[in-house]
């Protein structure tokens, strides 16, 4: 049999034969006196075996181990340790789907996802209610409610589980409250309006207050018993994460998190803590 003849009975390409010879899976057949290869049943077979073993999902150099006789595995452990990592391949995949029906569903929810998105369905529904509140307003959105979105994001993704999830309860609780989305945007407001301010202008301790106000006392008393000072913002969201990570003060993230805020909206922001800390205590 010619190449092409050997491989249209396989079911494969010429150039992948030629390959398998190029790597050594394929052993050369004899040359005719024109040059041609010349190939016989035992290479058909052999090249079937391959292409079977390829199909299963078995990497090339797997390929070889299997095929040869001093690589000390047997082909059911090859294909045991195949079968393990589809199965890990197929829950992701799974996993990846719920977490894409959960997106769609937030799309169709609320219109389309957030800027900030994607994010979990608990903070989903706190950036629908921010939009509701925003687009009652006049005017444009405070940009401090877009700060707050975009950190609110970054934890929701990159914090431990446990945490996240209890950020969402905090966060939840306090926007449970009658009024609270529109006084938190209050809030956003006085802060946007200092900065430009001076940290000793009069303006940090009002709005340090309303935005210690917009805390209940429930998630108040909880946030100071978690120990974590200054490491909250606008909506305290840092406050969940245990003392001395990365959401402690001192850390690099809490520098990053301060530096974007204006001198006096760091002054009002860290008073804010200290008000409810006090409060908790």
């Amino acid at each position: 049999m010619r190449i092409g003849e050997l491989a249209a009975l396989v079911g494969i390409s010429t150039r992948a034969v030629r390959h398998y010879h190029h790597l050594g899976l394929l052993p050369e057949p004899p040359r005719r006196a024109n040059g041609y290869r010349e190939y016989g049943l035992a290479n058909a077979v052999a090249l079937a075996r391959l292409r079977r073993l390829a199909e299963l999902g078995l990497a090339l150099d797997e390929v070889r181990d299997v095929l040869a006789d001093d690589s000390g595995r047997e082909l059911a452990e090859v294909l045991a340790e195949l079968d393990a990592d589809l199965a890990r391949q197929e829950e992701e995949i799974r996993s990846r789907r719920v977490r894409l029906a959960a997106l769609r569903r937030q799309a169709e929810e609320h219109g389309g996802l957030p800027a900030e998105g994607p994010v979990s369905d608990e903070l989903a529904a706190v950036f629908g209610e921010m939009a509701r509140t925003s687009a009652a307003r006049p005017g444009p959105e405070p940009a401090m409610a877009a700060k707050e979105r975009e950190v609110l994001a970054l934890l929701d993704s990159t914090v431990a589980e446990a945490e996240r999830r209890r950020m969402a309860e905090l966060l939840g609780a306090m926007a449970a409250e009658p009024g609270a989305m529109e006084r938190m945007y209050e809030v956003y407001g006085l802060l946007d309006a200092l900065a430009e301010a001076a940290p000793d202008d009069p303006r940090v301790a009002r709005a340090a207050q309303a935005l210690a106000d917009c805390v209940p006392d429930a998630v108040a008393a909880e946030l100071g018993a978690a120990g974590s000072g200054e490491a909250g913002g606008p909506g305290a969201p840092g406050s969940v994460a245990e003392e001395g990570g990365f959401m402690a003060e001192g850390s690099g993230f809490m520098a990053a998190y301060h530096a974007q805020f204006a001198p006096a909206q760091a002054a009002a922001v860290r008073e804010a803590v200290r008000l409810i800390t006090e409060r908790a205590r």
